[in-house]
């Protein structure tokens, strides 16, 4: 399996920022220390170009962005200080997932080690979430195999409402979304499936729903490919979360989810999504769990 990361992922922000960009380069570094993966499963992206980004982004959003001309509001709902830096690194983000799709069709499974930018629309940015990734990706799959049907699977603890409003009436695409019900964002979207988890909610209940409904969504759709958002913000200890899901659950949730798809023979890209927890090696670790399990299964 090929992984898809570039140094430009761990961007520069100012000190107390609060999204972890850090974790990235953490993520690989331990991947390599363990010997889970060598340096030859790492591959570089290429980024997204203009026409792939334009199939779900508005081209006076991408001006806006190419040419440094946000306005401050628009600045401050994206959550990232603007920068051309910021710009380069979101279109690799989406090159990333464009690139693991066609990685996964010929091996199973890719991940693009960043991702999961669910929150984007196609005008504005928003909760750190500037192109939206999965859906760019989608949109490229679906240009090129217009008979194909694509499910997404979103299990990052917030509802993915970009993603939801950009497919919501293009039927070849089925948005799945498995989130918290008071979490970000106030105002939800409606997914082709969204099941909105109660504050608390745990592992037990969190691991049957999972597997009930993805089993279920896969065996009815019969999707030609899925899109996985593996986000680990539903752990227990997430400053963000309201979830009490430890760690071995989440890994289990990968378990089901991969072994679902590999028995079916249906290609997934993984992008990773969200991860806040107090101690940073606890999102690592939880991170790193979703290339373990999949190393373990598809080599």
């Amino acid at each position: 399996m090929e992984l898809f990361y570039d140094e430009r992922f761990h961007l520069k922000l100012p000190e107390g920022h609060r999204f972890p960009i850090e974790k990235y380069p953490l993520i690989k570094q331990q991947l390599l220390y363990e010997g889970s993966f060598t340096e030859s499963d790492f591959a570089m992206p290429k980024m997204a170009s203009e026409q792939q980004l334009a199939r779900v982004h508005e081209m006076e959003y991408i001006e806006k962005l190419n040419t440094g001309t946000l306005s401050k509001s628009e600045i401050r709902r994206m959550g990232f200080p603007y920068s051309t830096a910021l710009v380069e690194r979101e279109k690799l983000i989406a090159g990333a997932t464009i690139d693991a799709t066609y990685s996964a069709i010929n091996k199973g499974i890719a991940f693009n080690l960043t991702g999961g930018t669910h929150h984007a629309y196609p005008d504005h940015g928003e909760g750190f979430c500037i192109f939206n990734d999965i859906a760019v990706a989608a949109s490229d799959y679906i240009h090129h195999n217009p008979a194909h049907k694509v499910l997404i699977i979103d299990l990052d603890v917030h509802q993915g409402n970009g993603t939801a409003h950009i497919f919501a009436n293009e039927s070849r695409v089925f948005t799945f979304s498995v989130h918290g019900e008071k979490n970000y964002p106030l105002h939800k979207e409606n997914s082709d499936r969204d099941i909105a988890l109660p504050e608390n909610t745990t592992d037990t209940q969190y691991l049957d729903i999972v597997n009930k409904q993805v089993t279920e969504l896969v065996d009815f759709l019969k999707p030609d490919f899925v899109y996985y958002l593996a986000g680990v913000d539903i752990f227990e200890n997430d400053k963000l979360g309201r979830l009490n899901i430890t760690l071995p659950a989440i890994k289990q949730r990968d378990t089901i989810v991969f072994e679902i798809l590999q028995k079916r023979k249906i290609p997934v890209a993984v992008s990773m999504g969200g991860g806040y927890a107090h101690r940073l090696r606890d999102i690592v670790e939880a991170h790193c769990n979703t290339y373990r399990v999949a190393k373990s299964l598809y080599n």
